[in-house]
């Protein structure tokens, strides 16, 4: 996440001289813009709700620190009953924005954040600083209206020029940051899928290319440069069909330019040579690559292994019809071979057997030795069975 873009800056304008209430404002600062980091990156609604809730709540503890504060130094003063008005207004007007929101909860958010950034900036410059200001001038011995007079007196002349000047510069900054924060936000998750994407392509197992709108090979990972026996040099500015001529082969060649013509892609089974010569058969997946203006800028190539996907085909079958343990036969496969039997035996006239064994005492075995020796059991069992019965008949080991 953007740790260093900040919707509202602090700085030393905003101190009022009274530590424990700087403490809570820069607080609050810090919860304002980690809720426009977490907008700009487009969190989670369960996210955004937590962040804004734990800055409400964070704002109604310090609008109680403040007004103890004014009421052990100001009490009963015009001033104090204001200052109160103010912090329930604000509290209003947040909730005002949020229910006149709609369902757009990021939406909502940045109102409010736009109405907290200016709301705050003003309050700590203007009223904050004024309350804190004769509550100083209290704490140095002056009387009450003495020290309203004072207060006063500092808040006059230049210093709304500078609250003018700061507010003017608070609210085009919140709005240009925030536009800024969103914009980095996206340029660093395409950044990063794009990581991701060159990871999965270099460590894949499949044969990739990228050629330019001529078939000129721009990139490649390193399956296609292992399947080639070729050098970087070799390759990269080389046209496919100079790497690949099964590619440049009639008929091949046609049923490949009119698959680009007709969908944009072209899947089927060829036999390319390797770097030595050898011919291995491969699944091609060619695919033409447009622009927003249906312009053809690329085209993006997969070998895949035809030996790598029967293996793949052949440990996928194993795994659904054989017990992994014993590579018995498992409950889908023994269903299919006594339905079988069964047909085979009503056209022949004959009987079929079907014996179901339990094992005694199992159970203390993984109970006293372990799971392993009770694996080794299973194992030895399976192996003398089938040892024992005829090539055509099955043993399976059932689960139940």
């Amino acid at each position: 996440m953007i740790e260093t873009a900040e919707i509202f800056p602090w700085n030393d304008n905003f101190a009022t001289g009274i530590d424990i209430i700087d403490q809570q404002h820069q607080q609050l600062v810090t919860l304002i813009n980690v809720l426009a980091r977490h907008i700009a990156f487009k969190s989670d609604r369960t996210t955004l709700t937590k962040i804004f809730g734990d800055l409400k709540e964070y704002a109604q503890y310090h609008f109680e620190t403040e007004e103890k504060i004014w009421h052990q130094y100001l009490n009963g003063d015009d001033w104090v009953e204001g200052h109160e008005n103010t912090h329930a207004s604000f509290l209003n007007q947040v909730l005002e924005i949020k229910e006149g929101g709609g369902d757009d909860l990021e939406k909502v958010l940045e109102d409010i954040l736009s109405f907290l950034t200016h709301w705050l900036a003003f309050h700590i410059l203007d009223s904050d600083k004024r309350m804190s200001k004769a509550v100083l001038a209290v704490q140095a011995g002056e009387t009450l209206d003495q020290a309203k007079m004072t207060a006063t007196e500092q808040m006059n002349g230049a210093i709304q020029v500078l609250i003018e000047t700061i507010l003017n510069m608070y609210d085009s900054l919140s709005t240009r940051t925030l536009s800024l924060m969103k914009e980095i936000a996206a340029r660093e998750k395409a950044q990063a899928k794009l990581r991701l994407t060159s990871k999965v392509i270099e460590d894949s197992l499949e044969a990739m290319f990228i050629t330019d709108e001529k078939h000129i090979v721009i990139d490649y990972n390193p399956a296609f440069s292992a399947m080639c026996e070729l050098t970087e040099e070799q390759v990269l500015g080389k046209h496919i069909n100079d790497l690949k001529p099964v590619l440049n082969e009639y008929p091949l060649k046609e049923e490949i330019n009119e698959g680009m013509n007709e969908v944009g892609h072209w899947v089927g089974e060829v036999w390319p040579e390797t770097g030595q010569g050898r011919q291995e058969p491969a699944w091609l997946t060619y695919s033409a690559i447009k622009s927003e203006e249906g312009v053809i800028t690329n085209y993006v190539g997969v070998f895949s292994s035809m030996s790598q996907l029967v293996q793949r085909q052949q440990t996928l079958e194993q795994a659904a019809n054989y017990d992994l343990l014993t590579n018995l036969p498992n409950r889908r496969l023994l269903v299919d071979r006594l339905q079988q039997a069964i047909y085979q035996a009503k056209r022949n006239k004959q009987s079929i057997a079907v014996c179901f064994l339990d094992l005694d005492g199992f159970k203390a075995v993984n109970d006293n030795l372990g799971h392993a020796a009770g694996d080794t059991l299973l194992i030895e069992v399976a192996k003398r069975l089938q040892r024992t019965v005829r090539a055509v008949d099955t043993v399976s080991r059932f689960w139940w």
